[in-house]
This record gives structure tokens, sequence and C-alpha cells, in this order.
């Protein structure tokens, strides 16, 4: 006893300072949802270093409180798990994030006036770069090179559509690509050049060509990468958002690891960052899980792990290339493209569930995603022990014979919120009974489907807001432009989905999908502390007014990302 008083006594003296007692950080008074069924709701919650050490009622979460103890009281306000991004592109999104952005709605005279401006206040720079527009605006012809060359025609222009799976050229783009008539496509219907009658490239460039030319013109910079990137991740914050996954880095794979450990050695890489290998094309079908393999082992860090496999099956209903079962409206012959075989696509999938590989694929049109779960089901033939997880991200159009096989085959249907608004450009091209088959939300929640949500940034069409949840959930649950209740409801109007499930598919269901649902998604005990606090109750107001609602505070692993004041 003597002993451990004189211990006790030196490191009182300065020996060793004995740790204070108390947690780091306690908030009280919230109105906490934790998305843990077996305790919805809690009034406070406890963080010691990166951990939930306590979720219950004030007098609990107060009596771990100590002298070091950070103590807010929340007033009502909302506490939640951070949101999780289930499908974005951080790292291919970061090159554009400082770029030209064009209002997706607005109108052709609208956009080659903004290219102008930005041409005029960006006079020094030797290339235009932007994105934003949307093809079925200018309708079946596409954009014209011509109508930008009357604004600029002293350098290059390359303006991505808002999905990023097209480009719009000027003249001078064109000239320094050497794009001419001899100038081969690379997949006919699908990778290619829009000519005119006389066989002259429009400036209307799809799919893999957009891309090409943007790795030809050398318009992206590590160093542009990093610092927009940076960018997007402070927005992500802004918006409550502490997980994502990169659902593709656009061609950014060699110097993945370089810019990852540049922004984690910057202390940039504030979100935890889940990634993916995709193959290009075709010629990487055999090669294709060696190399998800050789990410997974190796692109890394404390905050990021690239460990998925993403396979692209089609392009988009507005470019036509969205694999229908079906001819688009007024294109008798194109039912769009899928990008592999059935075979090819299940010799990915089978090959990935082997190696309990997750997979996520691309698929927009009824016949994508047919082919998609095709492939699933003979991996969970071939494998009925793997731990792969399955995603099928975008679902825009699904026949009523395959709503059924998410629920039998344990798919993830992943999709962003935001495009169930009214959608007047997209129903021109496809039938009436395909329009009423566009996201079907409701119906595959009503079947037992696991829904998860992602913003696509910089695909989404929003711009920056595209990356909020808020606004997201919004949408999702009214299938009308935020905040205008007297705007057209998306067809069909059954397919509205309620709050909790939208809340699910950014929380707890999101961290499934990602595998890490034993690490964050929901406020409980041992769980990582990512938490986010909302200046009001998304439960408690106007389903018009969810929009405006804001993030007062961002947490990752118990430290503050971003705080507006409480």
């Amino acid at each position: 006893m003597r002993r451990s008083c004189f211990v006790l006594a030196c490191l009182l003296a300065g020996c060793g300072q004995a740790p204070e007692p108390g947690v780091d950080t306690v908030f009280l008074n919230a109105s906490a949802w934790t998305l843990n069924r077996s305790m919805p709701t809690a009034e406070a919650v406890a963080v010691d270093g990166n951990k939930i050490v306590y979720v219950g009622d004030n007098e609990g979460a107060q009596a771990l409180a100590g002298a070091k103890t950070v103590s807010h009281d929340l007033n009502g306000k909302m506490l939640l798990p951070g949101f999780i991004d289930t499908h974005m592109h951080p790292i291919s999104g970061g090159a554009y994030a400082r770029a030209l952005s064009l209002n997706t709605f607005g109108t052709v005279d609208e956009w080659v006036r903004a290219i102008a401006d930005y041409a005029a206040e960006n006079s020094d720079t030797p290339l235009i770069f932007g994105y934003g527009w949307l093809s079925t605006t200018f309708g079946p012809g596409g954009p014209q090179r011509q109508m930008i060359d009357s604004v600029v025609d002293d350098r290059p222009v390359l303006i991505m559509d808002e999905g990023f799976h097209g480009a719009w050229a000027n003249t001078r783009a064109l000239e320094e690509l050497n794009i001419t008539q001899d100038t081969a496509d690379p997949v006919p219907g699908f990778s290619y050049y829009k000519r005119d009658e006389n066989g002259d490239a429009t400036g209307y460039l799809l799919e893999g060509t957009a891309g090409l030319a943007m790795q030809s013109l050398n318009v992206i910079t590590q160093d542009v990468v990093v610092d927009g990137t940076a960018y997007v991740i402070d927005t992500l914050n802004e918006y409550g958002v502490t997980s994502a996954y990169d659902a593709g880095t656009g061609g950014y794979g060699d110097e993945l690891n370089q810019i990852l450990s540049r922004l984690e050695k910057g202390g940039d890489l504030t979100i935890r960052l889940v990634g993916s290998y995709r193959p290009s094309g075709p010629d990487d079908v055999d090669v294709a899980v060696a190399r998800a393999m050789k990410w997974r082992d190796t692109i890394r860090g404390d905050n990021y792990h690239y460990r998925f496999l993403k396979i692209m099956q089609d392009g988009t209903v507005e470019g036509r290339t969205a694999a229908m079962f079906e001819d688009y409206q007024g294109e008798p012959g194109n039912s769009g493209e899928s990008v592999f075989t059935e075979e090819e696509m299940a010799t990915m999938v089978v090959g990935a569930t082997a190696e309990n590989i997750d997979v996520h694929i691309h698929a927009l049109g009824e016949r994508a995603i047919h082919e998609a779960l095709n492939a699933i089901e003979v991996a969970r033939e071939a494998h009925p022990d793997s731990d792969t997880r399955y995603a099928i991200c975008h679902i825009q159009v699904i026949t009523d014979q395959d709503l059924p096989r998410f629920a039998e085959l344990d798919v993830i249907a992943q999709s962003t919120p935001l495009w169930a608004s009214y959608d007047t450009f997209g129903e021109q091209f496809v039938s009436e009974d395909q329009f009423n088959r566009f996201w079907r939300f409701r119906s595959l929640k009503d079947l037992g489907v696991r829904l998860t949500w992602g913003s696509d940034f910089p695909a989404s069409g929003a711009g920056m807001l595209g990356m909020s949840p808020v606004v997201q959930m919004e949408i999702g649950h009214t299938r009308q432009n935020p905040g205008e209740p007297d705007a057209p409801i998306q067809p069909r109007e059954a397919e509205r989905l309620d709050l909790e499930s939208l809340l699910r598919g950014y929380t707890i269901d999101a961290a499934y999908q990602l595998h890490m649902e034993d690490e964050i998604g929901s406020l409980e005990v041992g769980k990582k502390a990512d938490l986010v606090v909302l200046d009001r109750n998304l439960f408690e107001i106007d389903p018009y007014e969810i929009h405006q609602t804001k993030v007062l505070m961002t947490i990752l692993d118990g430290k503050t990302v971003f705080e507006a004041g409480m």
C-alpha cells in the first residue's frame, strides 16, 4: 500500500501525469437517429478518441464526462451517423472542380455566353475546359463546333456533358486532336465521333472519344487533380459526408497512389474513401480480376482502400447509349449498346466472386440491368459461399420481370435520387411504358431490396450542390424539383420513397455496400465516431424544406472536419 501511494505521489509530483478522467466529447439534448433498430433514437452520445463509447440518455453521457470533456448541448438538433456517398468520382471530379460549370438546365445560347464569359475572364488559359451541358437540349443532332467557334476560335475548347459521357469541342480542338474524315471510331455506335452529311466531325464526341480527347489535350495535371480533389472533399464535409465510394478514377490509375498519398499527407483526405478498378473495355476482360486484386493489395492508406471491381455495362438514356430492349424513339435500329457480352460480364463477375472482391456494375438501361443480374446469378451459383457483395448502380429503367431478382439475388440497388425529378428531356427518347418504369425505388424497397444513394459527382447535373445528401433526399421523397410542391412529379408517383429509407441509404445501408457496416453507418458503441449535426429534424419539417437543412458540424474519427457554428 505504501508503494502504491508512493507511485501515485510520484506521478502527481511530475514523475508522470495520470490521465485525466472523462471522455473527449459528449453530445447532449440531441434528437439522435441512430440507424440502429434495437435503439432507433437517443438524446445523448459520448465519444472518446475515434470511437463512440455511449449512446443513450443525458444522464448516462454526463456520468462519463470529466474535466477534459467538451460538451455540446444540441438543444434538440438532429444528430446522425456521418453520411456516406455510395457512388461518386472524387478524383476525376476533382480534376474539373474548378473548371467552367454550365447550368445543366440552361439553354444553348446561355451555354455559349457562359463559354464566352469564361474565356474572357481567363484570357491567359491556353485551353478552355468545362462541363455541365445536357445533350437533349440540342436535339437529335447534338452540339455543333460552330456554336463555340462563334465566341472562341483562337484556342481549343472542350466541354464535357453533365454525365461525362460526351464532349462538345470547337474546331480548334478537333484540329489539335487531328480528327478528320479518316479518323476511325473506337466502337462504332457507342464510342464515336458524330459526323455531318459530308462526313466531317460535328464537334460531338461520345463515350470513350470524349475521354480520349481530354487525355490527348492534356487538360489535367496531377497538381490540378490534387487541388481540385481537396476542394471536393471540403465540400463533402460541408454537406455532412464522411465516407465515399469512388466509382472510377477517370484514367488516373497510374498516379492514383501518388494523388491519394499527397492528399493524406497534406491533411486533406478528411473522408474514408473506398474505390475500385474499372476495366476499360472487352480487351481487359481476362485481366480485370487480377488488376482489381493488385489494386486491392497496393492502393491503400490510412483513409483509403481501392478494393472493388467496377464494370461499366452501358451508357446513358440522354446519349441514347443505355442498353434497352426496344429502339429509342425516332432512331430505328438503335437500342443502345452493351459494353460487354454476357459471357464477358460473367467471366469478370464470377472471377471477382471467387476472390471475394465486391462488384459494382453501371447499368441504366433495362437490357444492361438484365445482363448484370444474369452475371450475378451465374456467380452466386458458382461460388455460393463467397463473401462478395454486388451492387447495380443507376438502375434507371427496370423491367417488371427483373424487379424481384434484385431481392432473390441479394443485389444492392444504388442510384442518385436527384435524377428522379421529372425528366422532361429523357422522356422524348423512350416509350411511354419505359418512361413509367424510371427509378423504381419504392417497388424495390417493398420487395426488401437494400437501396443506397450517391451523388455521381460530377455527373449529377447539379454541380457541387449535387453532393448534398439532404437535397438528394428531398427529391427522392417527392420526385419533384426541390422546394417546388407544384412541380411535375416524375412517374410513377407511387415510387416516392419514405424518408427513413433514404436516410438508411446514406448511412447504415451505404456502410453495408462498402462492406463496413461493422465500423460505420450507425450510432452504436464501438463504431467509428463519424457524426453529423443538422440544424433541424428532417422528420419534423415540411418535405419541401428538407433541401434547406444546414449541416452545423461534421465529425470524422472523433475530430471535427467542418463546423458552421452551433
